[in-house]
């Protein structure tokens, strides 16, 4: 029987089957030793097929299907792995709040250039944007929709507590299947609940102490929005790490680093002190914004530390 991954515990996995049934399952072991790198051969959006084990309202995972996509970041325990959040994504949605917690710019350009890898659009949310009640948290808040908009990323100002724009991120999201990742507390789960009150995910507060949200939402889960389509929300993370960027083409996955590169001199330009850069005048012109391009620096040393180590 053929189903669809809605939620992954890291051994057992719930699967909606062909009549809506949700029936958990496990995984045969073969699985796990095709030379995978990841933390989880199988993730929630996955489809697959599984077979009743005797006598048992549960099953075994025995096929899965190709993918048209899937996001991806570094494992935090296991620095050679890495751990697949979803798969077969129509879009992701950033939540990056100004205020509690703080979104850092690095944070968001890591999640952006994973998705750009993976072929999966990215729409960034500045959540809470209720909390903004000063000039300098608004400034704040401007400066981050300048530097996205300008790059070409859709950005939503959104707020779970006053429903701005709630209505508008239901259209976006209606007959899709989305995704909601950023940082523990950003308030995705606050989110999808306005969006589709039904759902009424558990919700949690920041530590007053140290500023972070707290992992309410423990395991990846797919839940049928009331308005057609999917959302699958992800654990809150506070670190992304991206996965086996070829210094090569880092440039392609920063849309408007890419769009200067046709007119650098050199074909193999890496945008840093190579004579006739095209991208380094616009930087300089702010047709693309310092922090994306310093991002952009970081990633790059990281990739070429990597191509660079034989251990890796």
């Amino acid at each position: 029987m053929k189903g669809i991954i809605t939620k992954s515990t890291g051994s057992w996995y719930d699967i909606k089957g062909p009549n809506g049934e949700i029936i958990p399952c496990r995984i045969r072991g073969k699985f796990r030793i095709k030379g995978l790198k990841t933390t989880n051969p199988v993730a929630v959006g996955d489809w697959v097929d599984y077979e009743m084990e005797p006598r048992k309202n549960t099953g075994v995972i025995t096929h899965i299907y190709p993918r048209k996509n899937y996001l991806l970041r570094r494992s935090i325990n296991l620095s050679k792995q890495y751990h697949i959040l979803a798969a077969n994504i129509d879009q992701v949605f950033v939540t990056a709040p100004i205020l509690n917690p703080e979104t850092t710019t690095i944070f968001i350009d890591r999640i952006l250039v994973t998705a750009e890898a993976y072929n999966i659009p990215a729409v960034i949310l500045i959540n809470k944007i209720d909390l903004l009640t000063t000039p300098e948290l608004k400034e704040k808040k401007n400066r981050l929709l300048n530097i996205y908009e300008k790059a070409g990323y859709p950005v939503i100002e959104i707020s779970a507590k006053t429903g701005q724009n709630i209505n508008f991120l239901k259209e976006k999201m209606k007959d899709k299947t989305s995704m909601f990742t950023g940082h523990s507390g950003a308030g995705k789960s606050s989110l999808i609940n306005a969006v589709d009150p039904r759902l009424n995910l558990k919700t949690g507060h920041l530590s007053e102490i140290h500023k972070q949200g707290r992992h309410i939402t423990t395991f990846a889960q797919m839940y049928d929005l009331d308005f057609g389509g999917q959302i699958i929300d992800t654990p809150g993370i506070r670190g992304f790490g991206v996965v086996d960027m070829n210094a090569e083409e880092l440039d392609s996955y920063f849309p408007e680093i890419f769009a200067h590169k046709a007119a650098c001199k050199f074909n193999n330009c890496k945008h840093v002190n190579e004579p006739g850069c095209a991208v380094k005048p616009a930087v300089e012109k702010e047709e693309i914004s310092t922090s994306r391009y310093k991002s952009y620096l970081q990633l790059l040393e990281e990739a070429q530390s990597a191509e660079n180590n034989p251990y890796r």
